[in-house]
């Protein structure tokens, strides 16, 4: 019998047991993680350049009347929308890679600064324009109606007025099944 036989590792069985599982399980979440870390990542910076891009467009809309107006427009709208288009193109349009040398607080955006910052100069922009700012994210209703303003689904005249008119097909009997 010359083997030792170790009674420690007896003792810490369990324990040894619950440590390779842990590892295993710490690996397997991590990968799971990254996964849906950039699925969910994706999901939202679409969220945000969709809100970006209609205030691009938007405002690109208004420069090109201005330019074609030739008048030079309101003073302020212009001064607003120039503002306006500059933040939008100081918004990042890359996603950052990750770098071993950690990065200066000057080289880091603040982008949810800066989005409040869009739609503040959008707003702004608007009250100048005289139009109602709006956006609603794609797929909802006009009953939801506009959470920053406050106008749920109605035109400020008290109802709501559809754009199509349906007055006519309305009261017309219908035939028996379906009429194409």
């Amino acid at each position: 019998m010359t083997d030792q036989f170790d009674l420690e590792e007896l003792v810490h069985l369990e324990q040894t047991f619950y440590d390779a599982g842990h590892a295993d399980g710490f690996a397997h979440g991590r990968i799971h993680g990254l996964i849906e870390g950039r699925a969910l990542g994706r999901e939202k910076g679409f969220e945000i350049w969709e809100e970006i891009g209609f205030y691009e467009g938007f405002a690109m809309m208004w420069k090109a009347v201005f330019e074609q107006r030739g008048d030079g427009g309101d003073h302020r709208a212009v001064y607003h929308l120039r503002h306006l288009l500059d933040f939008i193109h100081q918004f990042p349009t890359t996603n950052p890679s990750p770098s071993p040398f950690p990065q200066s607080q000057a080289d880091e955006i603040d982008i949810s600064r800066l989005q409040r910052q869009i739609r503040s100069r959008y707003k702004a922009l608007c009250a100048s324009l005289g139009v109602r700012p709006t956006l609603r994210a794609s797929g909802t209703t006009d009953e939801a109606g506009d959470e920053d303003t406050g106008n749920h689904g109605s035109s400020g005249s008290g109802s709501a007025r559809p754009v199509w008119s349906l007055g006519e097909d309305a009261k017309r009997p219908v035939m028996q099944g379906l009429s194409f």
